[in-house]
């Protein structure tokens, strides 16, 4: 049991993020991009910390560094660009959508063949997702913030990938935010902001600390100590269920309200993630 736990642990810290970023950006307390370069930052101190007091030493090379700092760098900004026009919903389906391909095409490559259990409960998970997150109404989308998401998905299904190869996770992890830190902030440079933005306030820069140090820092290093135990297709379906906690925080949080909707469709894409994890 220990294994699932630890597994529902990091998407329950993943979905703390987004909702951190909704509590953060929603409200104007802080810029899109700024949320993202502040999260990078104070999640590359907290784990350089953390490494040198129970390392005594920070190493920046190691397997897979390259492809993690590449793929934390895109998803973060590509995220962060993405949702200055993109509805929140259809964002988070461009997202998880794109990981799931990213993820089962680098496992498929790298010789992992899953069961047809997987590929059923998989797509009856994203089923449910679409269900729940489709945007109401007709409004436009824009493509160019449509592609930045799936530049952001495609950045994570790299990042997980790349955690495989991990050895020391939390070393592994402190290296790809401490690399990608001072890369993300040329970065940031050019990515557009939104019209309406506002000066960073001390509310905004807390939770995007809170979001970089806690949920994203010591998150991602729990994911990569947990992703050489799983399969990536089985790593890539369990992230499915991270939209749901994130509305279900939202709900309980930010006083979003309960939906009979999203109950049913809850039930459907945990089901789908239970279902592609069985053993036969």
């Amino acid at each position: 049991m220990r294994l699932p736990l630890l597994i529902a642990l990091t998407m329950t810290a993943f979905a703390a993020n987004s909702v951190l970023n909704r509590a953060a950006v929603g409200p104007g307390l802080i810029d899109a991009t700024a949320f993202g370069t502040v999260r990078l930052w104070s999640g590359a101190l907290c784990l350089a910390a953390l490494c040198l007091m129970l390392r005594g030493t920070v190493r920046l090379g190691g397997p897979g560094r390259v492809a993690g700092v590449l793929g934390l760098l895109l998803y973060i900004y590509g995220f962060s660009a993405a949702y200055v026009a993109l509805d929140a919903g259809l964002g988070a389906l461009i997202l998880f959508g794109t990981v799931q391909v990213t993820m089962f095409a680098g496992s498929l490559a790298g010789g992992e063949r899953p069961p047809a259990l997987r590929w059923i409960g998989a797509a009856l998970a994203f089923a449910g997702l679409v269900w729940l997150l489709w945007p109401k109404g007709a409004g436009s989308v824009s493509l160019l913030h449509g592609a930045a998401m799936l530049v952001a998905g495609l950045g994570w299904g790299l990042y997980s990938l790349a955690g495989r190869k991990a050895t020391d996770p939390l070393a592994a992890t402190a290296a790809n935010f401490l690399i990608a830190a001072p890369l993300g902030l040329l970065l940031a440079q050019g990515l557009p902001v939104a019209p309406d933005a506002v000066p960073s306030t001390a509310a905004g820069l807390a939770l995007a600390v809170a979001s970089g140090a806690l949920t994203s820092g010591l998150g991602y290093a729990l994911w990569y100590h947990l992703l050489p135990q799983v399969t990536g297709t089985a790593a890539a379906v369990a992230q499915l269920t991270v939209p749901v906690i994130a509305m279900a925080g939202g709900m309980l949080a930010l006083s979003e309200p309960l939906t009979g909707q999203f109950v049913v469709a809850s039930v459907v894409v945990l089901g789908g993630v239970a279902l592609s994890l069985l053993k036969r």
